[in-house]
């Protein structure tokens, strides 16, 4: 049943669509340093979830001084931005505007021979780099993607963003859809993305470790991957040195001991190891934002929890 928008929802929205109208003209990478530079302010002076995302760095690399937290924090601030207009501005241009914000991409060969086997590909993906960009260059490369995406509160935005997503080649789901889509889409061959670093409530979830913390995290690939027999391929699509994204690729090995539940554990421990050591790589590409470790296990010893 729709949403009916309320008076904030509209004024979101409005905002939304006068952002992205103002920024569009630059185009995507001009764009995006120019929301990195808005959403920097998220970090100071507004101080916008500012306590959160250096205390969780600091938790993650405890090695930082104050001034090595700062600066990634304002790195991470600034990717946000960049994550949220780039793929709005490319979504009104072509597949070779896609392609030009991308570096040559060896990894790509790896989905490529995943697909070819016919049986359908699920792809884990976490919140680093841009997470929205890596599924369009798979489409623009000719790939049949489909993408499951968690519904906004918001319908005009959720709205807009399905119809962006969608101008890009991916084919978009929402969660609530996705056991009854994703089991079709694998039949017919296709890729489907999941975003599976986030705790959401309703979504069957098991907790494994992220930085030696436990956190909750989303099973649905992992448990879609094992019934049907497809391959699970690690992606992520991580910002160069010069604003362009290189797309990387890393197959994880599936299991089939016979017991269900240790198998997909055993995946998603393995797809957080990826995305753990990609985080250290580039942590000021990952969303800090986000409270990672807010949910984890009642006997969780004080030192591991959250921060």
């Amino acid at each position: 049943m729709a949403t009916t928008p309320t008076l904030l929802h509209r004024i979101e929205y409005a905002a939304l669509r006068t952002i992205t109208g103002l920024l569009a003209p630059f185009g995507a990478r001009r764009a995006g340093a120019i929301a990195g530079a808005i959403t920097r302010l998220g970090y100071s002076p507004l101080r916008i979830r500012r306590g959160v995302t250096e205390r969780q760095i600091a938790a993650a690399f405890p090695q930082f001084d104050a001034a090595a937290v700062r600066s990634v924090a304002i790195e991470s601030y600034d990717s946000l931005g960049r994550v949220a207009i780039e793929a709005t501005v490319l979504s009104r241009g072509t597949k070779d505007d896609v392609l030009g914000l991308f570096v040559p991409s060896p990894d790509f060969a790896i989905v490529q021979r995943a697909h070819a086997a016919g049986k359908g590909v699920i792809l884990l993906s976490g919140h680093v780099g841009n997470w929205e960009l890596s599924a369009a260059y798979m489409t623009a490369r000719g790939l049949p993607v489909d993408a499951i995406a968690r519904g906004m509160a918001n319908p005009l935005s959720d709205s807009y963003i399905r119809r962006t997503r969608e101008r890009l080649g991916v084919v978009i789901m929402h969660d609530k859809e996705a056991v009854r889509r994703v089991p079709r889409a694998l039949r017919d061959g296709r890729l489907v993305g999941v975003l599976s670093d986030q705790a959401t409530v309703g979504l069957a979830s098991t907790f494994v470790p992220f930085f030696g913390r436990p956190a909750k995290t989303p099973r649905g690939g992992a448990v879609f991957a094992l019934r049907a027999g497809v391959p699970v391929i690690c992606i992520a699509a991580i910002r160069q040195p010069d604003g362009r994204y290189q797309f990387v690729a890393e197959e994880i090995e599936v299991a089939h001991t016979g017991d269900r539940e240790r198998d997909v554990d055993e995946i998603m421990i393995k797809f957080t190891a990826i995305l753990e050591r990609t985080v250290r790589e580039h942590p000021g590409q990952y969303f800090w934002q986000h409270r990672r470790w807010k949910h984890q296990p009642p006997d969780t010893p004080a030192e591991l929890r959250e921060p």
